[in-house]
């Protein structure tokens, strides 16, 4: 029989000959002592009138007594007619297979999506399907197994959060679909089990005298650079807040004639790319903002420029400024522009166009996205004049412009 004493005295021997040695215990198990200084544990057996053998570890992480009971774990299944071998095979790709693995392995692939959009994701995995499918294989999972996981959420009073939590899970599925691992989306036959959310609102201010109060409060605020910017080009550009966060130098064209900025699809909620065309004003304060910047983003986070700042940071900038989150909000100020637009006599499609709102009808959708740029430039200039007029205490009423021609 082995002891500790022998072991180190073989791995110390095969180090200094440079040549593995063997050394035997009992019932199959030996320590193979190699060239680099190590040991490992292996297991030989009879299976099926079949020398095989098995790994057991490494010496010391797996000490001599634990190395005999993993022998002696090994020994039973063969006595009970259970190849180790294959069982370990088959437990392996259980653990491949499960829930949290093609979970995880799904979102190692989702490169296109922000970091912040992973870590939400993951985050909402680890906090309500994996605790409670995660060691699962995929496809033993039925729909009620998912539905008692989300049931938790709701009962929480959390009915948004179920809702996109069951979206997450069906992404899931569908890969683990396309890679072999499930047969079907689950998913698909929860519809209509959970709670509806509640639709959201975004908290903005829509009166043109109060607009005008905020634009000022915007120009008084005395934080970070990037924030300061981040609140005033807001109501400007009207772009989804994290569209605005993540914004990158390289997708702003600040020189040409028709000063553009190009948001890539992967940062669209609708995963199509995007033309913001820029009015002066939002090139003004582009240009100032430039100057400043050091690294590839716009608003970087303050704790790394390699991160954009942080979805919480306008908002938590507007309550420095007195602006409680039932008055406005960061994605509140899309809220101001489109119903303002609307009062100004703009035209209804062109400014959901604007807003990146999926168009439906798909040849309406085709003809937007080729056609009405010109029409969007001049709606974005148009509005920025008006915000300065709000700004210097003008336009108390809102007077209709003349509605823009259009063959929509």
């Amino acid at each position: 029989m082995l002891t500790d004493t022998a072991i180190k005295a073989a791995i110390r021997a095969a180090r200094a000959d440079q040549k593995p040695i063997k050394r035997f215990d009992q019932g199959g198990l030996f320590l193979l002592a190699t060239v680099q200084g190590g040991g490992l544990w292996r297991f030989k057996y009879q299976f099926d009138g079949r020398e095989k053998l098995i790994g057991l570890g490494k010496f010391p992480d797996v000490p001599l007594k634990l190395a005999r009971e993993r022998r002696d774990a090994a020994r039973r299944q063969v006595a009970d007619g259970v190849d180790p071998s294959a069982a370990r095979q088959a437990e392996k790709a259980a653990r491949e297979d499960s829930v949290e693995s093609v979970a995880r392995e799904w979102l190692a692939k989702q490169r296109d999506l922000e970091a912040d959009t992973i870590q939400a994701h993951t985050q909402r995995l680890e906090d309500y399907v994996f605790p409670y499918l995660g060691k699962r294989p995929i496809k033993s999972i039925e729909p009620p197994d998912l539905l008692a996981a989300l049931r938790r959420i709701e009962h929480k009073g959390l009915h948004d959060t179920a809702s996109r939590t069951l979206a997450l899970s069906g992404r899931v599925w569908r890969y683990a679909i396309a890679t072999g691992r499930a047969t079907r989306d689950i998913t698909r036959d929860l519809a209509g089990a959970l709670v509806p959310p509640k639709p959201e609102h975004h908290a903005a201010i829509v009166e043109p005298k109060a607009v005008g109060e905020l634009l000022r409060a915007l120009d008084t605020y005395r934080g970070q650079p990037a924030v300061c910017y981040a609140l005033k080009l807001a109501p400007v550009l009207f772009v989804r807040p994290g569209e605005l966060r993540a914004a990158e130098w390289s997708e702003f064209d600040l020189e040409g004639s028709e000063p553009t900025w190009r948001i890539p699809a992967g940062r669209m909620k609708m995963r199509d790319p995007f033309v913001v065309p820029l009015a002066r004003q939002a090139v003004d304060l582009l240009r100032e903002l430039r100057g400043l910047s050091t690294g590839r983003l716009l608003f970087p986070s303050l704790r790394t420029a390699a991160r954009p700042m942080s979805e919480n940071t306008v908002n938590a900038a507007l309550r420095r400024l007195g602006y409680s989150g039932e008055m406005q909000t960061g994605h509140g100020f899309r809220t101001i522009a489109s119903t303002m637009l609307n009062e100004l006599g703009w035209h209804p499609d062109l400014i959901e166009l604007q807003l990146s709102h999926q168009e439906r009808n798909k040849v309406r959708a085709a003809y937007n996205r080729a056609q009405r740029l010109d029409e969007r430039r001049k709606m974005m200039q148009a509005w920025a004049d008006h915000l300065d007029v709000l700004r210097a205490g003008g336009a108390g009423k809102v007077v209709p412009i003349k509605r823009p021609a259009t063959t929509a």
